[in-house]
């Protein structure tokens, strides 16, 4: 089994390509919607966040707003949660990998790759990619979203230059749709196809 560590900075339409991986019959391991669950209602990480951060959680799990907020701007806080979170998706990721472990190709949709350390457990990286200024747009029109808040997001990631220089494989996604899927597609073949393709 060959694992892809999917990776990108915020913005760059990584969930987009993350899909297009699942739609070519590539298993993914969505790190972010691990978080989710974990966190949602009856998620197990619930009491432990609300145990490290009072008033995070509510009967629908963490209350992401009021933990962002609880963290936003404190290094030390941001690793207690880290401390939280990243052990528990280690656990799901694990699980995952088992039950595709027949499977020739597998990708680890995660977000912090190089900047958590997970890139030292994949075999090879594809980062995804856009222009600044298209990163910039899409980020900007979330809900929710403020110049400080990206500002400050970004600041925590490793700049998209170094990303691309350090992954095997760069897909662009500031450009059509069917570009992007194409890059996909390439990487797909570069890697080994998945069975039934």
């Amino acid at each position: 089994m060959i694992t892809l560590g999917l990776t990108g900075s915020i913005g760059m339409g990584k969930s987009t390509v993350a899909a297009m991986f699942a739609q070519e019959g590539v298993p993914v391991f969505d790190a972010d919607a691990a978080v989710h669950d974990l966190q949602g209602p009856g998620g197990r990480l619930v009491a432990a966040i609300e145990a490290a951060f009072p008033d995070t959680t509510t009967d629908h799990g963490v209350d992401r707003t009021a933990l962002g907020e609880a963290v936003f701007g404190d290094p030390q806080a941001f690793k207690r949660l880290e401390g939280i979170v990243h052990p528990a998706v280690a656990q799901e990721r694990n699980a995952f990998l088992e039950a595709n472990r027949d499977r020739p190709l597998v990708v680890l949709d995660v977000p912090l790759l190089f900047e958590a350390g997970g890139w030292r457990q994949v075999d090879k990286i594809a980062v995804v990619s856009a222009p600044a200024a298209v990163q910039r747009a899409r980020v900007l029109a979330r809900p929710g979203m403020t110049v400080e808040r990206f500002e400050a997001i970004l600041a925590r990631q490793m700049p998209d230059a170094e990303k691309r220089e350090k992954a095997d494989f760069v897909i662009p996604t500031g450009g059509s749709i069917d570009a992007t899927r194409a890059a996909v597609r390439d990487v797909i073949a570069c890697l080994g196809a998945p069975e039934g393709r």
